[in-house]
């Protein structure tokens, strides 16, 4: 099936650059766009990197998922493929929201995860709305949007930004 993914909203670049910019998680997303993996193939063939970021393209909904039986297995396995064969990118922003997103993609990971962790620590085990967050840590809305759309430890729940529970791989 030919789906394509839309980017109307420049946040939504963060994600997409974030997703290809190890030579693991590019090769990733090629193999799955060639074929459907479970956790433990990609395990095998990738290890933990490979294993981290599968959870991060599913939280970033990158990923289709199925059930499938595999000989002398009681339980299915959850199996993954890639969701999007196209992306098209359809967005306008001020120069200073591009350069800002720009930033916070290619931020060394030591920096990032400083502000990951002033995000995590502000939004608490029950999650928080998006602006009282903004407001509390000094941000502005496109910079916040960047920060938690890259994490795989945050997501968006509606206008509340919650702690990311990953799934189980199986």
């Amino acid at each position: 099936m030919h789906r394509i993914k839309v980017v109307n909203e420049v946040s939504e670049l963060v994600p997409i650059l974030r997703a290809v910019d190890t030579p693991v998680k590019l090769k990733l997303l090629q193999r799955l766009s060639e074929s459907w993996l479970t956790a433990d193939d990609v395990g095998r063939e990738f290890g933990k990197e490979g294993s981290k970021a599968l959870i991060f393209f599913e939280k970033l909904k990158l990923v289709d998922t199925r059930w499938v039986a595999r000989e002398g297995r009681r339980q299915p396995d959850k199996s993954f493929h890639s969701y999007y064969s196209t992306i098209n990118i359809n967005t306008t922003a001020p120069l200073a929201e591009i350069s800002e997103i720009l930033s916070i993609a290619s931020m060394e990971d030591k920096e990032y995860a400083k502000l990951e962790q002033k995000i995590y620590d502000s939004v608490g085990d029950t999650g928080r709305f998006f602006s009282d967050v903004a407001e509390e840590l000094g941000m502005s809305a496109t910079r916040l949007k960047g920060l938690v759309k890259r994490s795989d430890k945050l997501e968006y729940r509606g206008h509340r930004i919650e702690r990311f529970n990953a799934p189980s791989p199986s």
